[in-house]
């Protein structure tokens, strides 16, 4: 429980970010070619993390010796106490395996789950790290493409089950980066059938399990497997309190591997990279975090869902040329802009120049998810309210004021 000396949380300060090393800020130039772009990129947020892992981190500091660290009893309680409590999901704490980020770990899965040459599936548009994943480590790709219908996305079962065929490995995102999906009930069992069929190895990516609107409900997909007996041996779920809490530079996530030959596998790939435990900040955000961010976290989704709703109803009624797919979960909007790049005649390169270099808006091109994403953009909306706004006001007058076949190729 929270203390009653933790504030409340306010979401409309803005915090210079200038001097803090911060990537969504300080590589504005090198990534977008403009320094002063408004910096709805990465997936960080502009709000203070909770006040209890700020207290805590503050407590932790004062320790003057911050050496080499083991992973204590009590961050494992925590998580185990967070998943319980918010998804219904009781884990056993051998089930557990700490890892340096979600990215590293799914290196280690694909590695450990596919042998060189052999193939994984992932469903672009998707979070771009799932190809490099694969890529950079000598497998290969297999696209099975989400389908867009009548404003939302779903997954082609008929399709999948033909990539099954000739894979060894599914990387799953759910809820969905960048298309802001939370997968139904009906809609994983359906993947976990075609997984058990085929013999498919899962790695369920559900770091944004925590930012889901309502309406709308997470269903983690070891759950959904448990329900089955023996169809559970084949998931890997990665959870981490580093988008739900925005503390994404700590760098610390867990594994969930209920299957002790899948967490054998997956020792042996991180043994090799001679990964070690984590650092002593890291470990007292991650268990302050869950412990005690409930509170914190029930306000953020709050906000979130009404920037959400405000900025649908901002393009509908002055950027009608751009339409949002509607998230379900996530910080992230997915923007369908082929509309507006008809309009102005502009492609794809284009159109990044038209919202960095016209408009002063950096944001995630879609093409960087995927040949699916062509066409679209990814705001991230996990900022003051009046940034968000003025962005789309930079938006607005920048599309009035450029010509058809103005922008620059």
């Amino acid at each position: 429980m929270s203390g009653s000396n933790i504030p409340a949380p306010d979401f409309d300060i803005e915090i210079e970010r200038g001097g803090t090393a911060s990537l969504k800020y300080e590589a504005r130039q090198s990534m977008f070619g403009a320094a002063d772009v408004v910096p709805l990129w990465v997936a960080d947020m502009d709000f203070a993390a909770p006040a209890a892992v700020t207290q805590a981190l503050s407590r932790r500091a004062v320790h003057p010796i911050y050496g080499y660290t083991v992973y204590p009893e009590s961050l494992y309680e925590s998580l185990i106490g967070w998943l319980k409590q918010r998804h219904g999901w009781e884990v056993r704490r051998d089930w557990i395996m700490m890892c340096p980020g979600v990215v590293p770990s799914l290196h280690a899965a694909v590695m450990a789950f596919a042998s060189a040459g052999e193939s994984v599936i992932v469903q672009p548009p998707v979070y771009f790290p799932f190809f490099s994943a694969v890529t950079g480590t000598g497998r290969q790709l297999i696209h099975n493409p989400l389908r867009l219908r009548n404003g939302r996305y779903d997954i082609d079962y008929d399709h999948l089950e033909q990539c099954a065929e000739k894979a060894r490995l599914l990387l799953i995102c759910s809820p969905h980066n960048p298309v802001g999906r939370v997968w139904s009930r009906q809609e994983l069992q359906r993947i976990l059938q075609i997984a058990e069929k085929y013999d498919l190895v899962i790695f369920s990516d559900e770091i944004h399990a925590d930012l889901v609107y309502p309406g709308n409900q997470h269903h983690t997909l070891s759950m959904l497997a448990e329900a089955a007996p023996g169809k559970g041996n084949n998931i890997v779920t990665a959870t981490a309190p580093s988008k739900t809490f925005n503390i994404p530079g700590m760098n610390l996530s867990a594994l969930v591997v209920p299957d002790p030959q899948r967490r054998k596998e997956l020792t042996q790939i991180f043994d090799t990279m001679h990964v070690s435990a984590s650092n002593p900040f890291s470990i007292t955000a991650f268990e302050a975090a869950y412990r005690e961010g409930g509170a914190w976290l029930d306000a953020l989704l709050v906000y979130l869902q009404e920037t959400r709703d405000f900025v649908a109803a901002y393009l509908a009624k002055h950027l009608p040329e751009i339409r949002l797919i509607r998230p379900e979960g996530t910080y992230l909007l997915w923007l369908d802009c082929r509309a507006l790049m008809a309009a102005l005649d502009i492609d794809n390169a284009q159109l990044r120049h038209f919202f960095v270099h016209e408009a002063g808006v950096g944001m995630s091109p879609g093409t960087l998810f995927g040949e699916a994403g062509s066409g679209f953009m990814r705001m991230n909306i996990g900022a003051p309210r009046r940034i968000i706004e003025a962005a789309l006001e930079n938006i607005r007058k920048a599309r009035h004021s450029v010509e058809p076949g103005s922008v620059p190729a």
